[in-house]
């Protein structure tokens, strides 16, 4: 059985087809517990992933998109959201009940609650990202212009170290 055929993997598919016209979603045999392998597994650099964050100030969720080598400045997110309040990662069920998607499969568009990111500048770097799309053992592969398309994300040079 396919694992690109559930109903998260289906809402990242139909942003791509209406976004980009292609059918991108890769699916791996193994699960990608870290960045790092995710990395090795697809062949990219480790900073060519992204790294999904959901944070919470408040009751406003907020997605950040960070390179895989790279840590999220978190204190840095209520500027850059315009939000108030302390900051603090959502717990993967909370997590799921925001986004529809599990841990390891996060990905930045296709939310069951619209969240446009803040996506770190550092993904840039790299000609070709790779994505969660849905699973965990499902990505699609993007260029960093064409996430901020696909997303409507907000570039920061701010949100990692």
């Amino acid at each position: 059985m396919s694992l690109v055929d559930p109903p998260p993997v289906e809402r990242v598919r139909e942003v791509l087809a209406a976004k980009g016209d292609r059918e991108r979603i890769i699916e791996r045999t193994e699960p990608a517990a870290t960045a790092a392998d995710a990395a090795r597994a697809l062949g990219v650099a480790l900073g060519a992933i992204t790294k999904p964050l959901l944070l919470e100030t408040g009751f406003d969720p907020a997605l950040v998109a960070i390179a895989g080598d790279r840590r999220c400045r978190e204190g840095r997110l209520p500027e850059l959201f315009d939000l108030e309040g302390d900051v603090r990662r959502a717990d993967a069920e909370r997590g799921k009940k925001i986004t529809g998607f599990p841990i390891g499969g996060v990905a930045p568009v296709g939310s069951l609650t619209p969240l446009p990111p803040v996506i770190d500048r550092g993904l840039g770097r790299f000609p070709r990202i790779c994505a969660a799309a849905g699973h965990p053992r499902c990505v699609f592969e993007t260029e960093f212009d064409e996430l901020l398309h696909l997303t409507g994300g907000k570039p920061s040079d701010e949100i990692s170290e």
